[in-house]
């Protein structure tokens, strides 16, 4: 991969995401493991000056795996609004195509 990702297009196709990079690569993520793997702090927590975790133990409902909308932020993220009303979430491209090279466990 050569200079920074760009986004050409996403979508969103039944229970996936669907990105087109302008390199030509395609990446598909499903719903369920795109919210699951949230990185804002309620959902992935986050670790105070001493080290002590807080969050990362969010209450998921049927809802919370239904994307009604996702949005680019600047030239370097993507930020998903789910039915359950999350919206903290901001994916960065660097992550989204990680799942590419089976970074989604």
């Amino acid at each position: 991969m050569q200079g920074p990702l760009a986004l050409e297009s996403f979508a969103i196709i039944g229970e996936e995401l669907a990105i087109r990079w302008k390199d030509g690569i395609e990446t598909y993520i499903r719903l369920e493991e795109l919210r699951r793997h949230c990185p804002c702090a309620v959902c992935a927590g986050e670790k105070d000056l001493l080290g002590h975790q807080y969050g990362g133990s969010p209450k998921l409902s049927p809802n919370s795996f239904v994307l009604k909308s996702c949005a680019p932020v600047g030239g370097y993220a993507l930020q998903p609004v789910w039915a359950d009303g999350h919206s903290s979430g901001i994916y960065s491209y660097e992550y989204l195509r990680s799942w590419d090279s089976g970074a989604e466990e």
